[in-house]
Protein backbone atom coordinates (compact mmCIF):
# COMPACT_ATOMS: atom_id res chain seq x y z
CA UNK A 1 0.00 0.00 0.00
CA UNK A 2 1.51 3.65 -1.37
CA UNK A 3 1.23 6.59 0.83
CA UNK A 4 -1.43 7.55 -1.19
CA UNK A 5 -4.14 4.62 -1.02
CA UNK A 6 -7.09 5.15 0.64
CA UNK A 7 -8.17 2.47 3.27
CA UNK A 8 -10.58 0.15 2.01
CA UNK A 9 -11.99 -0.44 4.89
CA UNK A 10 -12.92 3.05 5.01
CA UNK A 11 -13.58 3.92 1.91
CA UNK A 12 -16.80 2.03 1.36
CA UNK A 13 -19.35 4.69 1.13
CA UNK A 14 -21.54 3.46 3.99
CA UNK A 15 -18.79 3.07 6.16
CA UNK A 16 -17.19 6.10 5.85
CA UNK A 17 -20.43 8.19 6.73
CA UNK A 18 -20.24 5.67 9.74
CA UNK A 19 -16.56 6.98 10.98
CA UNK A 20 -16.94 10.67 9.50
CA UNK A 21 -19.91 10.38 12.04
CA UNK A 22 -18.33 8.71 14.77
CA UNK A 23 -15.05 11.07 14.21
CA UNK A 24 -17.22 14.27 14.91
CA UNK A 25 -17.68 13.18 18.55
CA UNK A 26 -15.29 14.34 21.36
CA UNK A 27 -12.69 11.43 21.94
CA UNK A 28 -14.50 8.81 24.28
CA UNK A 29 -17.95 10.14 23.27
CA UNK A 30 -20.52 6.80 22.24
CA UNK A 31 -23.60 6.97 20.20
CA UNK A 32 -26.68 4.75 20.40
CA UNK A 33 -27.49 2.32 17.61
CA UNK A 34 -30.95 3.65 16.79
CA UNK A 35 -29.33 7.21 16.94
CA UNK A 36 -26.36 6.00 14.72
CA UNK A 37 -29.13 4.29 12.44
CA UNK A 38 -31.80 7.73 12.69
CA UNK A 39 -28.54 10.40 11.92
CA UNK A 40 -27.62 7.87 8.48
CA UNK A 41 -30.81 6.64 7.22
CA UNK A 42 -30.03 3.43 7.22
CA UNK A 43 -31.82 -0.08 7.81
CA UNK A 44 -30.50 -1.55 11.30
CA UNK A 45 -29.29 -5.00 9.07
CA UNK A 46 -27.17 -2.80 6.85
CA UNK A 47 -26.10 -0.59 9.70
CA UNK A 48 -25.12 -4.19 12.00
CA UNK A 49 -23.03 -5.49 8.47
CA UNK A 50 -21.17 -2.21 7.81
CA UNK A 51 -20.26 -1.94 12.08
CA UNK A 52 -19.38 -5.55 11.99
CA UNK A 53 -16.91 -5.04 9.08
CA UNK A 54 -15.57 -1.79 11.31
CA UNK A 55 -15.65 -3.94 14.65
CA UNK A 56 -13.54 -6.57 12.63
CA UNK A 57 -10.37 -4.08 12.05
CA UNK A 58 -11.07 -2.64 15.46
CA UNK A 59 -11.81 0.72 14.17
CA UNK A 60 -15.36 0.75 16.31
CA UNK A 61 -16.57 -0.59 19.59
CA UNK A 62 -19.53 -1.64 19.90
CA UNK A 63 -21.25 -2.20 23.70
CA UNK A 64 -23.85 -3.94 24.42
CA UNK A 65 -25.86 -3.05 28.04
CA UNK A 66 -29.05 -2.97 29.72
CA UNK A 67 -30.65 0.27 31.00
CA UNK A 68 -32.74 -1.66 33.22
CA UNK A 69 -34.78 -4.00 31.41
CA UNK A 70 -34.07 -2.36 27.94
CA UNK A 71 -30.89 -3.69 25.72
CA UNK A 72 -28.90 -1.16 24.28
CA UNK A 73 -26.24 -0.72 21.66
CA UNK A 74 -23.78 1.87 21.52
CA UNK A 75 -20.72 2.66 19.07
CA UNK A 76 -17.75 4.49 19.46
CA UNK A 77 -14.90 5.04 17.48
CA UNK A 78 -11.36 3.29 18.63
CA UNK A 79 -8.50 5.21 18.88
CA UNK A 80 -6.96 2.71 15.98
CA UNK A 81 -10.14 4.22 13.91
CA UNK A 82 -9.54 7.73 14.47
CA UNK A 83 -5.93 7.39 13.61
CA UNK A 84 -7.31 5.58 9.93
CA UNK A 85 -9.87 8.49 9.76
CA UNK A 86 -7.21 11.06 10.03
CA UNK A 87 -5.25 8.97 7.74
CA UNK A 88 -7.70 8.81 4.98
CA UNK A 89 -9.00 12.30 5.27
CA UNK A 90 -5.23 12.81 4.63
CA UNK A 91 -4.89 10.77 1.91
CA UNK A 92 -7.67 12.21 0.31
CA UNK A 93 -7.05 15.95 0.72
CA UNK A 94 -3.27 14.48 -1.07
CA UNK A 95 -4.24 12.85 -3.77
CA UNK A 96 -7.28 15.91 -4.38
CA UNK A 97 -4.15 18.35 -4.77
CA UNK A 98 -5.36 19.71 -1.37
CA UNK A 99 -2.29 18.91 0.57
CA UNK A 100 0.37 21.18 -2.20
CA UNK A 101 -0.21 24.41 -1.18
Amino acid sequence: MSDLDLDPIIHAQSRLRVVATLAALPVGDRITFPRLQSLLDMTAGNLSTHLRKLEDADYVLVTKAHEGRRPTTSIELTPRGRLAFETYAATLTALLGGGSS
